[in-house]
């Protein structure tokens, strides 16, 4: 068994790390943790063409922005989205805000 230190990892390589493939070996699944900085802004969170993901905020409150509209999440709510549906994260507020997400391939799109 591995253990991995997923938020280290992110801290290390400009905020986001995904524990997928390269870690893992299989196409199956990935993970992916994420810091936003204090008044960082315009973080693209979007699956991809055959992706599936939940984005799960762990810690802090952040908006999510596109041209629908704007919403706020917070600490401990999730959401999920689907193959090229993309949100841009703002972080406004003064502590880092922490998320993970959940994510996987959609029903026939294996690599």
């Amino acid at each position: 068994m591995n253990i991995y230190n997923v938020l280290d990892l992110a801290l290390k390589h400009n905020g986001e790390y995904v524990l997928g493939s390269a870690d893992l070996h299989t196409h199956a699944c990935y993970f992916i943790c994420g810091v936003l900085n204090p008044g960082e802004k315009g973080r693209p969170i979007k699956p991809g063409k055959g992706h599936e993901e939940i984005i799960f905020l762990v810690q802090g409150e952040v908006l999510l922005r596109r041209d629908t509209g704007t919403f706020s999440l917070k600490q401990g709510q999730a959401f999920y989205l689907k193959g090229e549906e993309t949100y841009l994260m703002d972080n406004n507020g003064k502590d880092n805000a922490v998320y993970v997400i959940s994510g996987g391939h959609s029903e026939g799109h294996m690599h």
